[in-house]
């Protein structure tokens, strides 16, 4: 019992296990500034390759942009559509799934999400270690030299897993400090990287000799093949975001004013993940141009510089362009894979686990999966991207169904943090049947196609289902839900006759928790300057001081 209590996080006193689960101060809000997050972000490698992807899967470059700003659109309003819940009421995904899957059965949910963020933790991390390796080569060249001692069914060998261990050690200081402690590590990123992404975009125009050999390849796919290939293409960036469009309320959560989270996310997104992917497509076709064939990793293409003898000052802008990248792959890693973990595994883990613990707990993670294995090649990453957007779009139909259509904007904040019998989010001994059954049909319209993309002969029609499986897992379990929920019609269903945002658990109360429709200016100027965090707050007290769970 002593090394349990020692490895017990501290937490409130008095709360009982289960309601560690419902209640603890890493499920409480803060804020956020949604345009510098997405813009920070949207510059990473992973950006990159799934632009230059589409260069290798036989796309013009002006083909694989059309489909980098229709992917990045499309996906924008899902983010904010399941951002508005946690804008408006301050509470963060773990919450928010509460109202759709119940008290117990949002774990799955959390659980689900949280792996995922593991797993892109791992690929981050894999990819920042390439990045380290071209770094050391433009320091010392004879690292390129180091003889392998590992065998070849680890899939890698001494000198990348050196290079990987090396970044994934480093990211671990960054894990220590809560985020706004390493501020100045996202304002470094937010100066540096841009810096080194144009200077490696004209880099490479300069050795394709100028822009003309770029853009005048043409596709290499023509026809319905043309077709399925750009739908592909489109389909691999909203993939990209499935983990982000699920968990948008963490971040939309920290929201001054629920308009926060609403157009800059909108416009930020589409934009700035299309500035991005525009500069890798370029510098996949230049290696066209210059190596006769296309290079889908900027890093290994920035590695060829180094092929041969270069230069000191190639050299030197190698190792700058490089140890940049790692910059932004350690900003991008701690902002959007450890935080997220960490919010999931403390909403499983109460007891034992916080935001930092829990950053850990997906670091091991991300070393002991074998990350290296999913970015082999193009083809294995996409295929990647696509299934577990299978899972998550589904999780995403649900919860963006239920609160536009089934509850219309009504949360009952109080019964959000108990899991007593006469809530209305108990359920069924706290898991909603119609939430589970609409996730696992949204699951299996896309399993047929799934087991073609591991190698299994399945008919072309399940194999075009999969490639859009964003669309069809989010919009099978979002239909489902709503046939289930208009045949067993949920508790307090009644009461939400319109869509109106709204806490009714602080109505009786005048806490003015919620905002009618979406016209933020129209309330009155005491609702406006009311501390966001006193709404949430409030009702977990109310709880506390009710009878035990």
């Amino acid at each position: 019992m002593g090394i349990i209590k020692r490895l017990q996080v501290n937490r409130v006193e008095n709360l009982s296990y289960s309601e560690s689960f419902l209640q603890n101060e890493d499920l409480l809000p803060g804020y956020w500034n949604f345009i510098a997050f997405w813009i920070a972000d949207s510059f990473n490698i992973n950006t990159w390759m799934i632009a230059s992807s589409m260069i290798q899967l036989g796309l013009s470059w002006w083909q694989a942009w059309v489909c980098v700003w229709i992917g990045y659109t499309v996906v924008a309003p899902f983010i904010v559509a399941n951002a508005r819940p946690g804008a408006i009421f301050h509470v963060t995904f773990p919450v928010v799934a509460r109202t759709s899957f119940g008290v117990w059965g949002s774990l799955w949910c959390v659980f689900n999400r949280g792996a995922m963020a593991c797993i892109w933790y791992g690929v981050q991390a894999s990819i920042g270690g390439t990045c380290m390796l071209v770094m050391l080569r433009a320091m010392w060249p004879s690292v390129n030299n180091i003889p392998n001692s590992m065998p070849a069914s680890s899939g890698t060998n001494t000198r990348d897993f050196m290079c990987f261990f090396l970044f994934w050690l480093i990211s671990l200081p960054a894990i220590w400090f809560p985020i706004h402690k390493i501020r100045h590590l996202f304002t470094l990123k937010a100066i540096v990287v841009p810096i080194a992404g144009i200077t490696f975009f004209i880099w490479c125009i300069v050795k394709a000799k100028g822009v003309g050999p770029i853009i005048h390849q043409p596709a290499t796919l023509q026809g319905s093949a043309l077709g399925w290939g750009m739908v592909s293409s489109i389909m691999s960036c909203i993939s990209n975001m499935a983990t982000l469009v699920t968990n948008a309320p963490d971040f939309a959560s920290r929201a001054r004013h629920p308009s926060a989270a609403g157009l800059p996310q909108l416009i930020s997104v589409p934009l700035g993940f299309s500035i991005v992917s525009f500069f890798g497509i370029i510098v996949s076709s230049s290696s066209q141009a210059i190596y006769g064939e296309a290079i889908w990793s900027p890093i290994d293409l920035l590695g060829k510089f180094l092929d041969g003898e270069p230069s000191h000052a190639t050299r030197f802008g190698v190792w700058f362009i490089s140890a940049s990248f790692i910059i932004a792959q350690l900003g991008t890693n701690i902002s959007a894979n450890s935080i997220s973990a960490g919010c999931d595994l403390t909403a499983l883990f109460p007891r034992f686990i916080n935001i930092r613990r829990g950053g850990y707990v997906a670091a091991i993670v991300g070393l002991c999966m074998l990350p290296w294995n999913l970015l082999k090649s193009s083809n294995s990453f996409t295929s990647y991207l696509s299934a577990y957007s299978v899972f998550l779009s589904s999780i995403a139909g649900v919860m963006i169904m239920d609160y536009y259509v089934i509850h219309r904007g009504h949360y009952n904040v109080k019964d959000l943090y108990h899991a007593k019998s006469e809530g209305w989010y108990w359920y069924t001994y706290g898991v909603n049947f119609r939430a589970y059954a609409a996730y696992i049909a949204g699951i299996l319209i896309n399993v047929v196609g799934f087991a073609g993309a591991t190698g299994r002969t399945v008919p072309l029609s399940a194999t075009r289902i999969y490639e859009m499986s964003f669309f069809t897992g989010f919009g099978v379990s979002a239909l489902v839900y709503c046939v289930l929920n208009a045949a067993f019609p949920v508790r307090g269903a009644a009461a939400c006759a319109r869509f109106v945002e709204v806490d009714v658990s602080a109505e009786g109360e005048g806490a003015g928790a919620g905002v009618e429709g979406k016209a933020d200016e129209e309330r009155p100027r005491a609702s406006e300057e009311l501390d966001k965090k006193s709404v949430v707050s409030e009702a977990v007290r109310s709880v506390r001081s009710g009878s035990g769970v």
